[in-house]
């Protein structure tokens, strides 16, 4: 699926995390995959409300919370900037599909890191 979201299409996530040599790039990928993923989910599925839209982030949080193991392995891990990168992608997404008064934490809710 084609995302249609302009400013999601043009956004680079993680790009903080691509930039520091300690986060491998072959794990980001599978980080920024989620979150298209997400967008994608978002798109086809439309949440009417805020509790629709967290159900979606947090199949997404979890999918993040899997990727741990793979950081960890690649001798690294979802540490400060990390999370603050995360979520914060996990924000402009809401708000770019018009959830602007999307709670961080709320989208994030189910995260291990």
């Amino acid at each position: 699926m084609t995302i249609t979201n302009q400013r999601v299409a043009e956004q680079a996530f993680l790009k903080g995390m691509y930039r520091d040599p300690y986060f491998p790039d072959h794990v980001v990928d599978k980080g920024k995959a989620v979150l298209l993923r997400l967008c994608e989910r978002i798109e086809a599925e439309r949440p009417a409300d805020l509790a629709a839209l967290y159900v979606l982030s947090h199949a997404a949080t979890e999918e993040f919370n899997l990727l741990e193991a793979e950081f960890e392995a690649a001798g690294s891990e979802i540490e400060t900037t990390a999370r603050e990168e995360i979520a914060e992608a996990f924000w402009l997404v809401a708000t770019a599909y018009g959830f602007t008064d999307a709670d961080v934490e709320a989208l994030i809710q189910p995260r291990e890191w």
